[in-house]
């Protein structure tokens, strides 16, 4: 499993793709050549999101692709999902990994010496960003090629970057030594998702 954490890895967030069905958008990623899909809902109660994060989960496991949900380890937990991404004010990696000593663990770092707390810790990726302006969240702190630079030097694990990639800057951010890409509005928006997706995952090589 941790073998895949490679390419594109696509974020589902419904406030992002108003009126479009999660499940779809996530079949026509899959199609486009993303590695991973990750659910990230900051509206809706956990129950509500249970039953996408189950249909969500199935569809990943018959693509052969991880299933990542945002935040919430009991959620993981509860769908059977591959792994579960935290930022610095979730509940700590190193919680999480007593947790659920199965999931992959992400956790999002903004430079060198958190993401060296988060190997530590037991992550198995951490993400750096923001790198460009995106509108997906308020509260992102800024980071640069540089950034990702330092912390691809820093750490031995897969480095996911993160935060207003589009097809214009993915490959700085590839030369820059990121091992995947997480998009939201990039490709969920797009008017052709699976296109959307091709054309990043494609980067790759």
């Amino acid at each position: 499993m941790k073998g895949q954490l490679r390419g594109l890895y696509v974020i589902i967030d419904p406030a992002l793709a108003p009126g479009r069905d999660e499940l779809q958008v996530a079949r026509a990623a899959l199609d486009g050549g993303a590695r991973l899909i990750q659910l990230r809902d900051k509206t809706r109660e956990k129950g509500l999101q249970l039953p996408v994060a189950e249909a969500l989960q199935r569809l990943c496991r018959q693509r052969g692709a991880l299933f990542i949900v945002n935040d919430h380890v009991d959620l993981a937990l509860a769908v059977g999902a591959d792994g579960v991404h935290v930022g610095q004010k979730d509940l700590p990696v190193a919680v999480v990994r007593r947790l659920a000593p199965e999931l992959v663990i992400g956790c999002s770092t903004n430079d060198p010496e958190e993401a060296r707390r988060a190997e530590a810790d037991g992550a198995d990726y951490v993400s750096v960003g923001r790198l460009f302006p995106t509108g997906s969240k308020d509260d992102t702190r800024p980071a640069t090629a540089e950034t990702l630079r330092a912390v691809k030097a820093a750490v031995s694990l897969p480095v996911c970057a993160i935060g207003g990639i589009n097809e214009s800057n993915i490959d700085a951010v590839i030369a820059a030594g990121a091992n995947m890409a997480a998009v939201i509005a990039a490709v969920i928006a797009a008017p052709d998702v699976a296109d959307a997706a091709r054309r990043l995952a494609g980067r790759f090589g």
